[in-house]
């Protein structure tokens, strides 16, 4: 049974709480509250029946049990500007991963574990909601989105506040990205910024941010969004070819790879200034993105 048709047989051993219908929200955040929590005791016989006997509506039980807990983490996203609905039903879905992942073996309650794979599912959810349009800042805002938590804790920041005018240009210059961006990520990750605390027992102590799974190698990708991918991809490539070879190298190197080259690395091998590089880099992400709204713009015309 792979993993979508699993987490359907969950979900409809008896149906959840239902957010299909307009204006039902409210309705269901009272409907969620009335399901008991568990013991610890209650939680483990629950996860046993669940692992051993394959006792659906054990699993059942303990998504139900923790629906205020993904609701809650929900909430915390919502100044992305994507409807609440959708970001609580992915948030459910993590949950749903998690019961059916975790094992005993953990050492820490389902609720500690379930924690990342519902923020996982829901940032999983917001990168694949961004649209053809803001391809052009994608890897930007993916650095930050990635980068801002571990820099803040580097730092000693853990507060979810507004930051000071010069840790943001701190952060913006070591990023490559604007100041403006810095503030409004901040502002969205809120509470979640805080990922590199250290979580679990003496001898397994781990960040949280190492609990965060990485589920898209998980989920089944359908044809149509397989197809937009490849279609910005091929726009990017486009794109690219049009800046100068140096540009080019500088945005793959900063921007389009999972470890980006230092400025000093590629003032080396330019032998230029590393704030010649971060002047050309800024030069080129903004040529980029002039050049994929055209190239998009265009793309609609002939749709």
């Amino acid at each position: 049974m792979n993993k979508s048709s699993s987490l359907m047989v969950i979900n409809n051993t008896a149906q959840l709480p239902s957010l299909s219908e307009k204006g039902s929200l409210l309705s269901y955040f009272e409907r969620i509250k009335s399901f008991p929590m568990l013991s610890e005791e209650e939680e483990r016989s629950l996860i046993l029946d669940f692992k051993q006997n394959h006792n659906l509506e054990a699993a059942h039980r303990l998504v139900l049990s923790h629906l205020r807990l993904a609701a809650k983490i929900a909430l915390t996203y919502r100044r992305y500007g994507l409807p609440l609905a959708d970001l609580i039903s992915e948030a459910n879905i993590g949950l749903m991963q998690a019961v059916k992942k975790f094992d005993l073996e953990k050492k820490v309650r389902l609720s500690t574990y379930a924690i990342w794979w519902i923020k996982a599912a829901i940032n999983d959810f917001i990168l694949r909601s961004w649209s053809l349009v803001k391809i052009g800042t994608v890897a930007a805002q993916k650095k930050l989105f990635y980068n801002l938590g571990r820099i803040k804790a580097k730092l000693g920041i853990y507060e979810n506040k507004e930051l000071e005018p010069s840790v943001v240009k701190q952060i913006a210059g070591e990023l490559v990205v604007d100041e403006k961006d810095v503030v409004e990520m901040n502002r969205r990750l809120g509470g979640d910024s805080s990922l590199n605390v250290t979580v679990g027992d003496d001898d397994d102590e781990r960040e949280k941010i190492d609990m965060l799974v990485d589920k898209r190698q998980n989920l089944e990708a359908s044809l149509a969004y397989k197809q937009e991918a490849a279609q910005k991809h091929l726009l990017l490539q486009k794109c690219l070819d049009q800046l100068s070879e140096r540009e080019a190298y500088i945005i793959r190197c900063r921007m389009l790879t999972e470890t980006p080259q230092t400025l000093e690395d590629i003032g080396a091998k330019f032998e230029i200034s590393r704030e010649r590089v971060r002047q050309i880099e800024k030069k080129a992400f903004e040529h980029l993105s002039a050049l994929m709204k055209e190239a998009v713009a265009e793309t609609a015309a002939i749709v």
